[in-house]
């Protein structure tokens, strides 16, 4: 296929305007090579489209469908889940389209509302935003009559009553510490990291408490560069994978929680569709071999007041989200291997050298 680059009259060309869609989509040749993959493509498939051009499409993207299934004007499978070689299962409506005027070239589009979520910085804003207006009001309106709860029942005496009273305004007050973190918007310090000593630190913080009698596993790329980070918020993020690990494991016999780290080349994030895309390579993953999320939540695990446990407050991944992209980087979830596991996986940015 002829491509088109640069504007002409002040008009983007085609190549702009492929790279600019807000839908992934994949062109594949006759002799059924992938060709072209725009942005969204390369983020869905956790591939760049250098990677993936020349590949067979089966190599990179398994269609749902069999070839004698195809009639050569194209098909579509709706909410169907393809399991990618190269990432976590996806779950999209698939249309393949014929390309006028190209016979045997053919156009692949995924249309996930998941596609974006967890892998670009703009898919959560909204709801961040709206968790951080909510956060700074119910910090005002709520925090400040606690002190004078808790210090009218103190004087009310001792008793198992005020000791009820004190305790739940303290867990009230933890809560709103915590919801205020997220109507923080200071720019995060970033600097470079060596990322093996936080995620050690993290480690023994949660087999010392929190993991105390749980296997946590290393399986560790030991040639990776230093990373872009802030270490406070990398160390919070950690504690709370892990956190979120055991208690996501308990309803299994045998609970396992796995630490990864990974070089993941021409891994990329663009802010939004056209803008400047900024490599994540550094990859870290928890994994654990609890039941998952529940599929009616799994799509946002990282909202605020999402959760999958009826005693959970649904704070600790939307804070890890938020925490992740303030270091410019994404956090997603994904059921992969066999025997399935859960894996929560950070991409972050690698120091400048």
């Amino acid at each position: 296929m002829e491509q088109r680059t640069g504007y002409t009259s002040g008009r983007p060309g085609i190549a702009e305007l492929f790279a600019a869609l807000p839908v992934a989509v994949v062109v594949v040749d006759p002799d059924d090579r992938i060709a072209h993959a725009n942005g969204f493509a390369e983020q869905l498939l956790n591939l760049s489209e250098r990677v993936m051009c020349g590949q067979p499409l089966a190599a990179i993207l398994p269609p749902p469908a069999a070839d004698d299934r195809r009639d050569g004007q194209g098909f579509a499978f709706y909410d169907t889940e393809i399991a990618t070689p190269h990432g976590p299962k996806i779950r999209v409506d698939f249309v393949e389209a014929a390309v006028p005027d190209h016979p045997g070239w053919r156009a692949i589009t995924l249309h996930t509302a998941a596609s974006t979520r967890g892998l670009t910085q703009t898919g959560r804003s909204a709801g961040a935003r709206a968790a951080s207006g909510a956060a700074a009001m119910l910090a005002h309106e709520i925090k400040n009559p606690l002190s004078g709860i808790r210090g009218a029942a103190q004087l009310l005496g001792t008793g198992e009553l005020t000791t009820l009273i004190v305790t739940e305004v303290d867990r009230i007050a933890a809560l709103i510490d915590r919801m205020q973190d997220f109507s923080d918007t200071r720019p995060l310090p970033i600097v470079p990291e060596n990322i093996y000593p936080l995620i050690g630190h993290a480690r023994r913080l949660a087999l010392a408490g929190f993991a105390r009698g749980v296997a946590i596993e290393e399986r560790f790329d030991p040639s990776l560069p230093p990373a872009a980070i802030n270490r406070d918020a990398l160390l919070q993020i950690l504690i709370n994978l892990l956190k979120n690990a055991v208690e996501a494991s308990r309803s299994v016999r045998n609970p396992r929680i796995l630490i990864t780290t990974a070089y993941r080349h021409g891994m990329s994030v663009a802010a939004a569709p056209g803008k400047p895309r900024t490599p994540l390579p550094i990859e870290i993953c928890v994994i654990d071999n609890g039941p998952g999320a529940p599929a009616d939540i799994a799509d946002h695990l990282f909202d605020a007041f999402v959760s999958g446990r009826p005693e959970g407050q649904g704070l600790g991944l939307a804070l890890v989200d938020k925490l992740v992209r303030d270091m410019g980087g994404i956090v997603q979830y994904a059921r992969e291997g066999t025997p399935e596991m859960t894996t929560l996986r950070l991409l972050l940015p690698r120091a400048a050298a």
